[in-house]
């Protein structure tokens, strides 16, 4: 039973003036709905949840907000079948800080159906140390998988590579024996990626403007979350019956493509969605993510901040000077 009668959360609040961000306390009455109540330990700070922070884009679909799309904690009360107190319990999604309160937050009520158990093998700081895009990145690599990229098909591309998304995916496809090259446009984080298992890195100015609707065959697969000209040309350089994961849009929403690597290559262009992803992926993706991960490594991409350090550190997440993964201590 949780008897705390107040928590401290970051809030984001829009008048006629526009959205403020602050860190605040709220009471328990505030919470919204769920069967299920959280004590939270950690959370982390995303990409999408820089972008609520800083109101850069309409993240957020209701006032005021918590914004956090992913949370560890343990199970304070619940009324939901498959879950009790004391259960840790892991969160990604479900519109969870966009439409309903998220995991900046010392306390979550949430949908029992919207959560995960902590498999065996991973800590609570170790599950938000991937978070969200472990889990995305997880999920790309198991669609790489399904649709027949192995390693012996040749090269795979990882875009945003010294991001969350790329740094977790770098890490699990050198791992399973996969030839990775990392696509950065940050030259100076090579040494940090060949450390996560790339074997090349390539400077991503060779691909961000328009190219051409084919290009000379290179990739077997990739994993890109970035899109605009970066996917288009990831696409018309991948080989014959390829694979190319998508899962983000970092450099834009647009896609300047042809469809000519679809019907002359036979190029598969995979959409991975992380956010209402079906509970038996979830699980299978953290069970394989506490099976498969270099845990030594993930400490290497990882960078714990508190609470109260969220609303600074969001507009350098943004601007591209944060590497790897930002796990939030909620209780500091």
């Amino acid at each position: 039973m949780n008897t705390a009668t107040d928590f401290r959360a970051l809030l984001i609040s829009k008048t006629d003036a526009g959205q403020t961000a602050a860190l605040v306390r709220q009471a328990m009455d505030s919470l919204p709905e769920g069967d299920v109540t959280v004590q939270v330990q950690y959370s982390t700070l995303n990409y999408k949840d820089a972008l609520a922070i800083t109101g850069r884009s309409p993240v957020v679909r209701r006032f005021p907000m918590v914004p956090g799309i992913d949370f560890v904690g343990t199970v304070a009360e619940s009324q939901h079948p498959k879950f009790n107190a004391g259960d840790t319990v892991v969160l990604n999604g479900w519109g969870v800080g966009e439409g309903h309160w998220g995991g900046l937050s010392q306390v979550a009520r949430v949908r029992g159906d919207w959560l995960v158990k902590l498999p065996a093998g991973l800590t609570p700081r170790q599950s938000m140390a991937l978070g969200t895009a472990g889990y995305t990145a997880m999920l790309c690599v198991m669609t790489l998988q399904r649709l027949g990229v192995t390693p012996d098909k040749g090269d795979i591309a990882v875009s945003g590579a010294a991001g969350g998304v790329g740094s977790v995916a770098t890490m699990l496809l050198s791992r399973l024996g996969y030839r990775v090259v990392a696509i950065t446009g940050r030259s100076a984080e090579a040494r940090y990626l060949h450390g996560l298992g790339a074997a090349e890195v390539m400077d991503r100015a060779a691909l961000s403007g328009p190219g051409k609707p084919l290009a000379k065959e290179r990739w077997a697969g990739a994993v890109d979350s970035v899109g605009s000209h970066l996917l288009a040309n990831l696409c018309a350089s991948t080989r014959y019956r390829g694979v190319v994961a998508a899962c983000g849009l970092a450099g834009g929403m647009d896609l300047p493509a042809t469809v000519a690597p679809f019907i002359l290559r036979g190029v598969t262009l995979a959409g991975v969605d992380s956010v209402m992803c079906p509970r038996e992926e979830r699980e299978q993706a953290w069970q394989r993510l506490a099976a498969e991960m270099d845990v030594q490594r993930l400490e290497a991409i990882s960078e714990e901040i508190g609470l109260a350090r969220v609303l600074d550190v969001a507009p350098d997440l943004l601007g591209g000077r944060v590497r790897g993964r930002l796990i939030v201590d909620v209780n500091r």
